[in-house]
This record gives structure tokens, sequence and C-alpha cells, in this order.
């Protein structure tokens, strides 16, 4: 193995490593993280040449929760079982009722509610590289 394959092997690891998480406290904080994820989902993609590539919230009380977008800024969410806990939070935060599935889709225009209502059950974060929804169609 070279020194360059060392190198971008633990650029990757680095990349989809959990990322301890800060609770936002207002949507201004939430905006700024957006922003910034937003930068390393792109480079990573980029990087990567990743597809289905998303955020995974892990939660503190357990379970995750795989937020993806699509091209036009909805927002797409797999609650995981053990995450089934959260839903009323999701429910509250965006005012959008849940289907009985664990497969969300939402407004791009709830994003920030989304976060902001979630941010304080969150324990981690990580960029996830491709994703499958349990669902044929969202």
């Amino acid at each position: 193995m070279t020194d360059s394959m060392n190198t971008t092997d633990a650029a990757n690891t680095d990349e989809l490593s959990a990322r301890p998480w800060i609770d936002l406290k207002t949507s201004h904080d939430v905006e700024a993280w957006i922003d910034g994820y937003n930068r390393s989902l792109r480079q990573f993609s980029i990087k990567a040449n990743a597809t289905g590539y998303g955020i995974c919230f892990c939660l503190e009380a357990g379970g995750e929760i795989f937020m993806h977008t699509d091209s036009e800024g909805n927002v797409l969410l797999d609650v995981t079982p053990e995450a089934e806990w959260a839903t009323p939070v999701i429910t509250a935060a965006t005012q959008v009722e849940g289907t009985g599935s664990q497969i969300w889709a939402l407004p791009g225009d709830t994003l920030t509610q989304l976060v902001l209502g979630l941010s304080s059950l969150i324990a981690t974060t990580r960029i996830v590289s491709s994703h499958r929804f349990k669902a044929n169609k969202y």
C-alpha cells in the first residue's frame, strides 16, 4: 500500500466518522450548521463520487434518523425502528403528520424547524455515502 492510499483512506474515514453534536438553540445556529454540512456533503460527494449521500443523526436515547435532500430541496427521512420514539418531535417541529411508515417526505421549507426540533435529542452526526431507503417510492 502506498502512502497516498493511506492518506486517502484516512481522509475518507474521517469524513464518515461521527461528529459530536452541539445543541443548536436558534434558527441562525441551524442555518449556519446547514451551510457547513452542505459544504461538507458537496466536498465528500465529489471526492468519493458518491450517490445517495446524506446525514445520519444518531439520537441520545437510541436510534438513527437518516436525512437526505433531493434536487428540489425536499427532505427525506428514514427513521429507524429504534428512533420511532422521536416521531412526535418530527411532527411537532414540521407540522407534517407521519404516514405510519419509517420514510418521511417533508417539504424543504421545514428543514430548519426539523433540525431545531431534533437538536436536543441528537448525540452525534455522520455523513453517509449511500443510504438505501426501505421504500420503492417516496
